[in-house]
């Protein structure tokens, strides 16, 4: 199979969506496919050989990111490329680009909503309109543009009614496919964590870890003002990197947390992996998520995790069982954390068998799936006409 994969991020930008592309491109490969990505050109100190890219500009209001939107030659692209599908990650310039070059082609798209875009547009819009006015525009164009692909994929059923009934989307298809979890290559590894501890000078100190992108929604602010209410021996380590990330460190500074609070920057590969591997439970206070990779992966290597009550985290984590769920204040997420890190065996083992749930084999699987059946059914149309 021939699969183009449309991005609205990709690297050198950090998050979620780029992760989900890496992953989903390896993993088609792994199985023989042939994959092609189509990306916002980020200037060339930052292209990579193979990936196709799209005149850009860098996105004024949301550091780290870039914009497609001149005008493209993307139907010339894809009639290059000779894809059987396109798969779009993303909602904004290159899903339009997308349905272009579809309509001109023939070539059946799919749509993964991976963001909610409501959520923060009046944060990161270069337009400034009262919220509700953003949110009553950006819903308007996402169900114009959501109810043309053949398919939108979702990664979990919450972000599945997230676009039929918050944002109101009439999608010709829903379907439930997660990005899946390289569980092999997050698993725990002793040896590793405990040089980590030593590196940051936290021998014989209890470790509570979070990672991801630092932006404003994940609330990483209300899981440091939640240490407070914790034992002095237990710190938090905060591995990431965004825009929130110097008013993170001023607050940890003025809630005089500076010495329990270590702030490791953007880590990956098995760097990523030893650091789970040091620390004792995970925290996410976000109610932002889709599906929340960190949160897997941390499960997967073998961390009983606390997580905020909402949205993807309530479709994998069942409170007590696999893992702990709070609402958003701070004694409820500093409760949460103590019970993860004094949790039973046996949560942990729940946690370790969800992950396994959202292992890259399944996932794949049915991704493929998916992908072969819109194809049929774009071939079926066509020999109609």
């Amino acid at each position: 199979m021939r699969i183009a994969i449309m991005t609205d991020s990709y690297r050198p930008t950090v998050d979620g969506v780029v992760t989900a592309v890496l992953v989903t491109r390896k993993a088609l490969e792994d199985l023989g496919h042939t994959v092609f990505v189509i990306a916002p050109d980020p200037g060339p100190g930052f292209r990579e050989e193979g990936v196709h890219y799209f005149r850009a500009m860098k996105f004024r209001t949301y550091p780290g990111y870039f914009v497609p939107c001149f005008p493209s030659d993307q139907s010339d692209l894809i009639r290059r490329l000779d894809p059987d599908i396109i798969h779009v990650r993303g909602v904004a310039f290159m899903a339009v680009k997308a349905l272009i070059a579809s309509h001109n082609t023939k070539v059946p798209v799919v749509l993964t909503y991976d963001t909610l875009v409501t959520d923060v547009i009046d944060r990161y819009s270069p337009i400034r309109l009262p919220k509700e006015t953003l949110v009553k525009l950006a819903s308007v164009y996402l169900r114009q543009m959501m109810k043309r692909p053949s398919a939108i994929l979702v990664p979990t059923p919450s972000a599945g009614r997230e676009v039929t009934e918050t944002v109101g989307v009439k999608p010709r298809r829903l379907e439930v496919v997660p990005t899946g979890i390289d569980t092999a290559h997050f698993a725990r590894r002793p040896e590793a964590g405990a040089a980590v501890r030593a590196r940051y000078g936290l021998e014989g100190r209890r470790i509570v870890i979070t990672v991801g992108r630092m932006s404003f929604e994940k609330n990483v602010d209300l899981v440091i003002r939640s240490l407070k209410l914790l034992d002095p021996g237990i710190c938090l380590m905060v591995v990431g990197q965004g825009p929130a990330l110097d008013g993170l460190r001023e607050l940890a500074e003025g809630e005089g947390l500076a010495d329990r609070v270590v702030f490791t920057g953007y880590q990956k590969g098995d760097a990523l992996v030893d650091h789970y591997s040091c620390a004792d439970a995970f925290v996410s206070a976000s109610v932002f998520e889709t599906q929340g990779f960190t949160v897997q992966e941390a499960m997967s290597c073998g961390l009983p995790v606390a997580c905020g009550n909402g949205r993807a985290f309530t479709d994998f984590i069942r409170d007590g069982e696999n893992g702990y769920l709070f609402d958003l204040t701070e004694e409820e997420c500093a409760s949460a954390m103590m019970k993860a890190l004094d949790s039973p065996p046996e949560v942990r083992d729940r946690g370790m068998e969800t992950a396994l749930s959202y292992g890259i084999g399944p996932t794949t699987e049915r991704l493929l799936e998916v992908y072969g059946e819109v194809i049929a059914d774009n071939a079926k149309r066509r020999d109609a006409r």
